[in-house]
């Protein structure tokens, strides 16, 4: 039996709308200092400038540099966040997290293959070939773990540890045995938002853009899906197809996250924790608010990234590793204490 958290008491409409809007802001507030710090910090006023487009050549191409790589900051951090909602919602999990599919493994997988054949892979060859590798993982997971439909959600997770484990013993074994795969893929396996220009997020946005509204639309269904199976049924809702379009709106979101800057830990495991402590348990308020609070997260911990040991840049997925560590200890003591 799957262990589930006490659900939060429900918030009002005016609380509500001022949770929404304050992340928001704070969306906004990371998205500015995503644009302004970095290895030469740029003054809001500079920043301005650029805008206005009375600063210098320098000036404004280092906060050009800075655009893209906020820009698929943006959108990873909603997939992940809003792929780690779906994932919860539907295995009624506070563990389940984007990677459970084997999303992740299939991403690398199709990165090391690509570098063992091919040679070194530019970021925008990297996810040509990523992005259909985790998809096909994830769905592999689908099909062995729906496989006779009467497995339940046991089964799919058990699936998707079967065929990442599969997908990592074979990346071990290719990048161990080639040293210049290695080399490329320590670097993609970690998870960072440098490098990447506006051709990853112009590739990545009408994947997410899609998932996204199929996300949105699921969400009624995993409302009555949280009452239990035989309630979700009473209520007149299709229980296959509310699972379906939710888990593989959530592979399609985190294939598109991974493919685009490598795995990264966490995001979609903490945020819709957060998101419940702010909103409540209501999924049609967890989706919207996810799709705030995920870039905000990752943005923050990027910025830290690159700031706390200046010249020097962390990647991402470790500050995300470091922030998402708590989280998991928290949810646990939490698990523990309503076993």
């Amino acid at each position: 039996m799957v262990n589930t958290l006490p659900a939060p008491p429900r918030r009002g409409p005016a609380r509500t709308t001022v949770a929404l809007g304050a992340g928001a802001a704070a969306l906004a507030g990371a998205v500015v200092l995503s644009l302004v710090l970095g290895g030469r910090p740029t003054p809001p006023a500079e920043l301005w400038a650029v805008l206005t487009g009375e600063a210098d050549d320098f000036t404004a191409a280092v906060v050009a540099n800075r655009v893209p790589r906020t820009a698929v900051g943006v959108l990873v951090g909603a997939a992940l966040a809003l792929a780690g909602t779906l994932m919860q919602g539907v295995t009624r999990n506070p563990l389940a997290d984007p990677g459970l599919l084997g999303v992740n493994a299939g991403a690398a997988a199709a990165v090391v293959t690509a570098t063992a054949l091919f040679g070194s892979l530019s970021t925008s060859e990297a996810l040509w070939w990523a992005l259909p590798g985790a998809l096909l993982a994830g769905l592999t997971a689908h099909a062995v773990g729906s496989r006779g439909g009467d497995g339940g959600m046991a089964r799919l997770v058990l699936a998707g540890a079967v065929v990442s484990a599969v997908l990592n013993a074979y990346v071990q074994a290719v990048s161990l045995s080639m040293p210049e795969v290695f080399d490329t893929y320590r670097y993609w396996v970690v998870g960072s938002l440098a490098g990447r220009d506006l051709d990853v997020a112009v590739t990545v946005l009408p994947v997410v853009a899609a998932a996204t509204v199929a996300a949105l639309l699921a969400t009624g269904g995993l409302n009555a899906l949280a009452l239990g199976e035989e309630a979700a049924v009473s209520t007149g809702a299709n229980t296959v197809l509310v699972r379906a379009c939710a888990l593989v709106a959530a592979t399609v979101l985190a294939a598109a996250a991974t493919a685009a800057v490598g795995p990264i830990a966490f995001v979609g495991l903490a945020v819709p924790h957060i998101v419940r402590g702010l909103v409540g348990v209501d999924f049609r308020l967890q989706a919207p608010f996810a799709l705030l609070v995920g870039p905000t997260l990752l943005l923050l911990s990027d910025v830290v990234g690159r700031t706390i040991a200046r010249p020097i840049e962390l990647m991402v997925g470790v500050v995300t590793a470091f922030v998402g560590a708590p989280v998991l200890l928290y949810v646990v003591r939490r698990m523990r204490g309503t076993a």
